[in-house]
């Protein structure tokens, strides 16, 4: 036994002290992997067997493939973050048992499928913050029952059916900010007993989500600010546990006085900048303690004395200050004495009227022939069965319909009748050519419109009527060579927009006509060769601009003005040899993140980024061929900056962009092309500036063995919020 166990440690040592796979850096026990910002494009499978920790950021995956990470099953730790990943496969985490971070944020992952995270049972923290989700299927989550915190802030969401978190058991914190939430079925939250925060705040609900929130008893936070809610209604909140509620920066102008009974616990209530004109006593929320109005318009008359005596008898801490009377403009309300507090000629203000709730029908469980039909989740599926017609007789509480991969060729008037809450439909890969007027007539709850991967080239606008809550539109690789102008005319509701891999050729001045709430436009893949100065001028709330992969041959400037809310701008992959003064002006003030990478680009003029600042978070330059870039000393909030595969002329020009770089916290993979004796060596590392006038001033060593060594890993050092590149002007050698 002595011997047996001997083996094994030799082996086990073995492992541990396998050689770290390049471009890699381990720690000295193997257990901790590096290989960030490279090129890689699949997962190392060199990578040593017992790592416990493995950072992949900043390369370029695509797909995480089914057992990708088999070899590795002692993980415990796992970061893809700025990876491009664009889809998980099922069971792509199968083996990994033991992981409890999994962090997947700034990638470009669109949809959750049941299986994509099979496997993780141990895992606690999961981060897909950042990326273009715009649908969970129920179950996606199912198996991960030890999970604490889950985030999904800043993606495209506009839906979240019922069940959708269910195997969630020991869930604590739910972040669902910076989507575009309108529609949240009555049973979405129901399977999160362990929930204590929940986070909705920057979506677009209309009204409090009561049905949803009342299944969360133990939650005792709640973000709900920066939402259009105009009317917070009688008992519209019953969570048994809150204790903090943020309503702010929302639209709200009346509370009904016993809008919180049913919330006892509740202490702290949040109700800044509204448009409040005061409130009534708050019957019933005995347990308040302080309630913040500041930034609404509050008007301190006698209509505001009720509210005033009930904050003095319930001894509650309110913050705000008054706008009218005139007399009493600016006084904090703490600061006020009721003989003060007079009306004479005023009249109450009428509060906004409150849509009464209608009443719920429920659906039969008949199902089509050779169908299935779930009643727990109310969805059902007909996928790959061959189906030369759409199956009609579906429950009609159905919200999520499946047709996927038949043949329907066609979808004919009211083909889906009774279909009231249907909210989502799938019909992806059906063969169809033509979508008849009158199609969707009934579906007015409808919100999410698969057609990937048909045969679609017109569409008319009598096509969407009866659907006017539509607002994702997926109708990538179809067959359209110009954009489907008029569909949108009755589309009020249309955020996002997908006609990826098309032929579509132009866009043209009237394509985007009554496309007035589009958010997010997808046209990545097609051979637009010319965007018209006026073609996107509708969409004037636009957020996100993906052209990669098109013939556009500059930067097409002119259409992006008026475009004041874009932040995402994707112009990778077109022949654009030259980009010129002015590019960006247009949209300056709201541009976060610029994607010029893989376009074959020559020249960047020293105005090219006027305008862009302290704003630009992620900029993308790599597999170009400029051999300089200008000035960019004022992008003081620079989060990623991807320099790899350009070839630098690293001479005493290039000194200013070698101390900026230097001086950021930042891996930016910039490397020399020339001189012959610097090729392949990092622009931060080379000895080719040591001849340059003032070389030494602010260098300490240039490239020392310590210096060198210390590039190579990542640095512990906190960000600072002053700009890491002040100095760095435009060279005039």
């Amino acid at each position: 036994w002595g011997l047996l166990l001997f083996v094994a440690a030799l082996r086990l040592r073995g492992t541990a002290a396998a050689r770290c796979p390049l471009p890699c850096i381990c720690d000295n026990l193997r257990t901790h992997v590096l290989c960030l910002n490279g090129n890689l494009t699949t997962i190392p499978s060199t990578i040593p067997q017992l790592t416990k920790k493995l950072d992949l950021r900043g390369n370029s995956f695509t797909v995480i493939p089914v057992g990708a990470f088999l070899a590795t099953p002692y993980l415990t730790h796992l970061d893809l973050q700025r990876c491009k990943v664009e889809r998980l496969e099922e069971g792509a985490f199968r083996g990994l048992g033991r992981l409890v971070y999994l962090n997947l944020a700034s990638n470009g992952i669109a949809l959750l499928y049941q299986e994509s995270l099979d496997g993780l049972s141990s895992l606690q923290q999961l981060t897909l913050e950042g990326n273009r989700i715009e649908e969970i299927q129920p179950g996606a989550f199912g198996h991960l029952g030890s999970l604490t915190v889950l985030d999904l802030r800043a993606n495209a969401l506009v839906y979240l059916p019922d069940m959708v978190f269910q195997g969630l058991q020991v869930l604590r914190w739910l972040r669902l900010s910076h989507n575009a939430l309108h529609v949240l079925g009555s049973e979405a939250f129901a399977a999160l007993p362990a929930l204590r925060r929940l986070s909705l705040d920057h979506n677009e609900l209309q009204a409090l989500p009561s049905e949803a929130l009342a299944r969360l008893d133990g939650a005792t936070r709640l973000d709900l600010g920066h939402n259009p809610i105009t009317y917070v209604a009688e008992e519209a909140l019953a969570m048994a546990s809150l204790k903090h509620l943020f309503l702010d920066h929302a639209a709200l102008q009346d509370v009904a006085p016993d809008a919180f009974t049913r919330s006892p616990q509740l202490r702290t209530l949040d109700l800044r900048e509204n448009q409040l004109r005061g409130l009534p006593p708050l019957a019933g929320a005995g347990g308040l303690a302080r309630v913040s109005l500041a930034g609404n318009p509050l008007l301190c008359s006698c209509l505001l004395r009720p509210f005033y005596n009930w904050l003095a008898q319930a001894r509650v801490q309110a913050e705000g200050s008054c706008t009218a009377p005139p007399a009493l403009r600016g006084r904090p309300l703490d600061s006020l004495r009721p003989p003060e507090m007079t009306c004479g000629r005023s009249r109450p203000h009428p509060s906004p009227a409150v849509p009464s709730e209608q009443p719920r029908v429920d659906g039969s469980r008949q199902c089509p022939r050779g169908c299935t039909c779930s009643p727990d989740f109310r969805h059902g599926s007909c996928e790959n069965r061959d189906l030369r017609e759409i199956p009609q007789g579906f429950p009609r509480d159905t919200r999520l319909l499946d047709l996927r991969r038949n043949a329907f060729g066609t979808v004919p008037p009211g083909a889906f009748p009774g279909l009231k809450e249907l909210v989502s439909l799938h019909l992806q890969s059906c063969g169809i050519g033509v979508l008849h007027p009158g199609a969707l007539r009934g579906l007015k709850s409808l919100v999410y419109l698969y057609l990937t991967d048909n045969r679609l080239s017109t569409l008319a606008a009598a096509a969407f009527e009866g659907a006017p809550r539509l607002a994702y539109l997926d109708l990538d690789r179809n067959a359209f060579t110009r954009l489907p102008a008029g569909t949108f005319q009755l589309l009020p509701n249309l955020i996002s927009l997908h006609l990826q891999h098309n032929a579509i050729e132009e866009l043209a001045e009237g394509d985007l006509a009554r496309a007035g709430g589009l958010r997010w436009l997808y046209l990545t893949g097609n051979a637009i060769g010319c965007i018209a100065p006026t073609a996107l001028a509708p969409a004037k709330m636009l957020e996100k601009l993906h052209l990669e992969g098109n013939r556009l041959v500059e930067v097409p400037t002119s259409a992006l003005r008026g475009l004041h809310a874009l932040s995402e701008l994707k112009l990778s992959r077109n022949p654009i040899k030259h980009v010129r003064d002015g590019a960006f002006l247009p949209v300056a003030s709201s541009l976060q993140h610029l994607y010029l990478d893989n376009m074959g680009l020559e020249q960047i003029s020293p105005g090219a980024f006027a305008g862009l600042g302290p704003k630009i978070r992620s900029l993308y330059l790599e597999s170009n061929k400029m051999s300089n870039i200008p000035d960019m000393s004022n992008f003081t909030g620079l989060e990623i900056l991807n320099l790899r595969d350009v070839p630098f002329h690293c001479d005493c020009q290039l000194l200013p962009l070698r101390r900026w770089i230097d001086k950021l916290n930042l891996r930016v993979g910039a490397t020399c092309g020339s001189p012959a004796e610097a090729r392949g060596l990092k622009v931060k590392i080379s000895m080719t500036f040591q001849t340059c006038p003032g070389w030494g001033r602010g260098e300490a060593g240039g490239a020392s063995p310590d210096k060198t060594k210390a590039a190579s890993k990542p640095s512990k050092k906190k960000r600072s919020g002053k700009s890491p590149a002040r100095g760095f002007k435009k060279s005039r050698a």
